[in-house]
């Protein structure tokens, strides 16, 4: 039998030809993968979810508090949303995604997380550009504010995103933290520039690295996760 290989959506976007993929590893005989392409650029993989995951793990580490509103920017996979539904400290994660054809994928049970969130009734998704929003005016604050969207801050997937990684971007940000809440933002590249920024604007900074390796291509991969908590009011 010839190994899977399946397109389940392939549509342009504001972003560019994005392709949602199937497919059994030919080096892992009856391993099947979720992949997601842009422009033919691979962006991500439900083989590795490691720094997925680990950005709501850093987030939760900093935080001190129970009960928490978590705002993230991006499904993506669903795996950082999915890793804060299973913290009982987690009341409500509401996921702002930017384009339809993801959400489409979680409404049609096409991500490999998506029956877990469908089912969790603190889980929602809102159809807009977050960046836009963070930058906008406070409606309601969040806990923690989860951001794995562009490669880096420095390579944004779309110019406008630029003015979020600047101190004024920051501050505005900030706005939309409660006291004692926490920005984590992933990134595929350090960025020391960016945690100097960061630190012009909130109490505590960390950086942390996800180390993996690719058994595919046999090669060690370095993600970064900034994280940063709003001073807490005395």
């Amino acid at each position: 039998m010839a190994p899977l290989f399946e397109i389940l959506d392939l549509q342009e976007t504001s972003l560019g030809q994005l392709c949602l993929r199937r497919r059994e590893l030919l080096s892992r005989p009856g391993t099947i993968v979720t992949e997601v392409t842009l422009d033919h650029v691979f962006l991500m993989s439900s083989y590795h979810t490691e720094s997925e995951e680990a950005l709501t793990e850093i987030g939760l580490r900093m935080h001190h508090g129970d009960d928490l509103s978590v705002l993230i920017g991006g499904l993506g996979l669903g795996y950082t949303a999915r890793q804060a539904l299973q913290s009982d400290r987690v009341a409500q994660v509401e996921v702002v995604e930017l384009l339809d054809p993801v959400i489409q994928w979680l409404e049609n049970g096409w991500l490999p997380t998506g029956e877990s969130l469908a089912s969790d009734a603190r889980f929602q998704v809102t159809k807009g550009d977050v960046y836009a929003r963070l930058l906008g005016p406070v409606e309601h604050p969040a806990d923690l504010i989860l951001i794995d969207v562009d490669h880096a801050p420095d390579e944004p997937l779309e110019p406008s995103s630029a003015a979020f990684y600047t101190v004024d971007g920051l501050r505005g940000v900030a706005e939309h933290l409660r006291p004692g809440g926490v920005l984590a933002v992933w990134s595929t590249f350090p960025n020391p520039a960016f945690e100097a920024t960061l630190a012009q604007v909130f109490d505590r900074v960390e950086v942390d690295t996800v180390a993996w390796w690719n058994d595919l291509v046999d090669e060690e991969k370095v993600d970064t996760l900034f994280a940063a908590r709003k001073r807490v009011a005395p």
